[in-house]
């Protein structure tokens, strides 16, 4: 598989964009919050329970609650989910890859092509935003520039034209590896994670979710991303683009600058090669080699 091409990739993020003052920080101090959701917890909840702890302990003939604690220590590990790769996940599993019949797998514009199920509720599809008969009339590049005047005027969203086999190979390794975690630079020496999911609701649609990666801890399937992007295949076969479009919801603690961060760095992981391919299979297994240190070094990397 060759590794994605720079170009491809700058359709999203502006030359000037001062995410790229953060691409050289490559020794950045790492904050990890994938543990920001239990690390604070225990003393607060000792605090709020105080008085019924002392009873307890008093009950079983301990002096104190230190001593109680000291006691349950063996039961309250056990109970812990734990959350360092190498041991069990702390994330759902990810969904099975869609089945792809032996006779399409050699190709994945015929893939994309056939088999046309049923839109999932509420999906807008790229006839949402073009008239796609009229569209495929039109050369790539006046495609291109129609659809960067389509979203030119929402300051929140962000577009992108990618190359069908590009994006195809993007999407062979996201139906393998749906799940993944990304760094997003804060200040000189701050590295926030954040989480992304694929899905895949029909056969000419793939989103992504990002979100904070302590509130997804938190909430689960419940926790509400900052950031969505749709990748629209319905050209993919005719015109060989596929067209991404997305948002960065306000006041979620993320930027339209940081949003576009983050999917140049999903792109340079799920098309990449060596490394980053490598930490993408590392996650998905949990194994104990993956350090978050070096996933921010591989993100900063360029290209």
């Amino acid at each position: 598989m060759a590794a994605l091409r720079p170009p491809n990739l700058r359709t999203i993020l502006p030359s000037n964009s001062s995410i790229l003052r953060f691409q050289q920080r490559r020794w950045a101090q790492v904050h990890d919050v994938r543990f920001l959701a239990t690390h604070h917890q225990s003393d607060k909840i000792t605090e709020k329970y105080r008085a019924k702890l002392d009873k307890k302990a008093k009950e079983i003939g301990l002096r104190d609650v230190a001593e109680l604690k000291q006691v349950y220590k063996d039961k309250v590990q056990q109970a812990r989910v734990p959350t360092i790769p190498g041991t069990t996940s702390p994330f759902p599993p990810p969904p099975p890859p869609p089945r792809i019949p032996e006779s399409e797998a050699s190709s994945p514009l015929q893939q994309s092509s056939s088999l046309k199920p049923a839109q999932a509720p509420g999906l807008k599809t790229l006839s949402s935003f073009l008239d796609v008969p009229k569209t495929l009339t039109l050369s790539s590049s006046e495609i291109s520039r129609i659809w960067r005047l389509r979203h030119a005027s929402s300051p929140s969203s962000l577009c992108a034209i990618i190359p069908a086999s590009t994006y195809f190979r993007i999407a062979q390794t996201a139906q393998k590896h749906p799940q993944f975690i990304l760094p997003l630079p804060r200040g000189d020496q701050n590295a926030e994670i954040h989480f992304l999911q694929w899905t895949f609701p029909s056969s000419d649609t793939a989103t992504v979710l990002f979100t904070h990666l302590a509130e997804y801890k938190l909430r689960g399937e419940y926790s509400q991303p900052h950031t969505t992007v749709t990748h629209h295949l319905e050209l993919a076969k005719e015109k060989g683009v596929v067209l991404l479009q997305g948002s960065v919801v306000e006041g979620r603690g993320v930027s339209v600058e940081e949003g576009r961060w983050l999917v140049m760095c999903l792109q340079k992981f799920y098309g990449g090669e060596g490394e980053r391919k490598k930490m993408l299979e590392m996650f998905s297994s949990g194994e104990e080699g993956f350090r978050v240190e070096r996933l921010v070094e591989e993100a900063e990397k360029v290209p």
